[in-house]
């Protein structure tokens, strides 16, 4: 009986790509060019280098490392200042980052990323970024669990009471701060809501010492949210990321391990989309 009788499936061809292309071991790599992709992801780092700190700092010989530089600059990918003797990345390596951030689309990166994110968690995964002076909500994976948070994507929610919207307000630069805590109503959701803007600068600082914030019952009752900032090429944080649960499960005790969590994820998410955590100040 064939597998059309059977009812069974025949392998599908993949389109693409070679039938052993999960395979990664050395048979399957071209050495020239993953030397050649050093070199490029070294320069991108530590640019403005003559070819023989190059060659030294990465352990290649300078006749090697000569002929990947000038390979690339043929490509427009690397480019030689002959005044200073140094070399930079190119413009072209700027043009085919640029078609890579067009093609990035935030929500369809992120959804795999919040998907793991649940489920090391247990509780709802969350996207949001900041719209006109509050969280715009785009994207959610629901936690298995009965009782569970929330946030259609397209809601919106202050700023001041949500976990993302404290972890973006957080990185923000201090002229857009200030406008924005201007402009804000502070209301008063529960108890636990912050209602001034004092209360809420030091709540900011030390969200950013941490490097996550925490909805803790701020907008309401019983329900706990920890978020983590998301950074773009310029090292702006230009989304949120966060798990959302009952207070019941989302103890304060478990705050520390919950976190790792999703800052992990912020961070999966950030370099998804070409990102750059910044420094810390």
């Amino acid at each position: 009986m064939d597998n059309q009788e059977s009812g069974a499936e025949s392998p599908r061809k993949a389109r693409g790509r070679p039938r052993d292309w999960h395979d990664k071991t050395a048979q399957n790599t071209i050495k020239s060019l993953d030397r050649a992709m050093e070199v490029f992801e070294y320069l991108s780092e530590e640019q403005g280098k003559p070819l023989s700190v190059i060659a030294d700092e990465m352990g290649q010989s300078p006749a090697t490392v000569y002929r990947i530089l000038v390979t690339l600059e043929t490509r427009g990918l690397v480019e030689f200042d002959r005044t200073e003797q140094v070399w930079f990345i190119g413009a072209r390596a700027f043009v085919i980052g640029a078609r890579f951030l067009r093609r990035t689309s935030l929500v369809d990166r992120a959804r795999p990323i919040m998907r793991r994110l649940m489920e090391a968690t247990g509780e709802t995964a969350n996207l949001g970024i900041e719209k006109e002076g509050s969280v715009l909500f785009l994207s959610q994976v629901e936690t298995h669990a009965n009782i569970r948070a929330f946030f259609p994507p397209g809601s919106l929610s202050p700023m001041h009471s949500s976990g993302i919207g404290k972890a973006l307000l957080a990185y923000m630069d201090g002229d857009r701060l200030d406008r924005v805590l201007n402009e804000a109503s502070f209301e008063a959701f529960t108890d636990q809501t912050i209602t001034t803007a004092e209360a809420l600068q030091r709540d900011l600082e030390e969200i950013k010492a941490r490097g996550y914030s925490i909805d803790n019952e701020e907008k309401n009752t019983g329900m706990r949210c920890i978020a983590a900032p998301v950074f773009d090429l310029n090292g702006e944080a230009v989304a949120g990321i966060s798990v959302s649960g009952p207070t019941s499960r989302v103890s304060l005790e478990e705050t520390d391990r919950v976190s790792l969590d999703v800052i992990k994820a912020a961070q999966h998410l950030t370099e998804a989309i070409g990102g750059t955590v910044p420094a810390p100040a």
